[in-house]
């Protein structure tokens, strides 16, 4: 039962699903849940891009197919991950280290936010149009992953603000918990693979696994820790990576 309060809240933070509570929902750990989200709304656009190509199968159509299925995804999320991306494109903007964050803060989209998110929605279409094959799979794995990204730097680095709406995402969270996650997103990668016979695709999700923990490594550095904005910052730009290195290896 408190798991299902935990995933039901990680739920609610995530998405923008007309779910209800109805009972007092805990919003502690919630992070632990977000691979898993990731999973739900891979699978739901997963299954829409499957949808649009039984109704309609010629190729002419699959530029108009990925931008249904990435706006899917955007709708799902309310765009509470590139608004995050967008502001830390802001802050980082910002040649005085010393005001980044309060740029972030800021409310008001500056010009590289809306270029960041341009580039961003731009390459998730151009580059899911140049996947052919095994799409399905591809965003289930692409969308887990870009959150376990999230995860990671949640444990790994400091938390940048003395609070924030990303804040409480590290309390309860053990280390030896974000390398469980990574290991079960291993083997389903491998299973991935191995059902559909294709190591390549095997290797172009691990390189996905890579991208997840560079970005938000690279984040760090630049900031010295993280915020709320960098977290989604790190799922934005690790879908979006991630796309563009599948689409050229496969």
């Amino acid at each position: 039962m408190q798991l299902w309060r935990k995933f039901h809240a990680a739920l609610i933070f995530y998405t923008c699903l007309p779910v209800s509570p109805k009972a007092i929902l805990d919003f502690q750990g919630i992070a632990l849940f977000a691979p898993l989200i990731g999973i739900f709304i891979g699978g739901a656009i997963a299954l829409l891009d499957l949808s649009l190509a039984a109704i309609k199968p010629s190729l002419d159509f699959i530029y108009l197919r990925s931008v249904l299925v990435i706006l899917l995804g955007l709708l799902i999320t309310g765009g509470l991950h590139l608004d995050g991306a967008m502001d830390t494109a802001d802050g980082l903007a910002v040649t005085d280290p010393s005001r980044r964050l309060a740029v972030m803060s800021d409310s008001n989209t500056g010009a590289f936010g809306a270029i960041a998110a341009i580039v961003i929605l731009l390459l998730k279409v151009i580059a899911l149009a140049a996947i052919r094959d095994h799409r399905f799979w591809i965003l289930i794995s692409v969308w887990s992953w870009a959150r376990w990204g999230q995860l990671r730097a949640i444990m790994a680095y400091p938390y940048l603000k003395a609070s924030g709406k990303g804040k409480f995402h590290q309390a309860d969270l053990a280390h030896w918990q974000v390398w469980l996650v990574a290991i079960l997103l291993i083997i389903m990668n491998l299973a991935i693979a191995w059902y559909l016979q294709s190591w390549t695709l095997g290797i172009s999700l691990a390189i996905t696994f890579i991208i997840s923990w560079l970005t938000g490594a690279w984040l760090a550095r630049q900031l010295g820790g993280h915020t709320g904005d960098t977290y989604g910052a790190i799922v934005e730009w690790t879908e979006a990576l991630s796309l563009g290195a599948i689409a050229y290896l496969l």
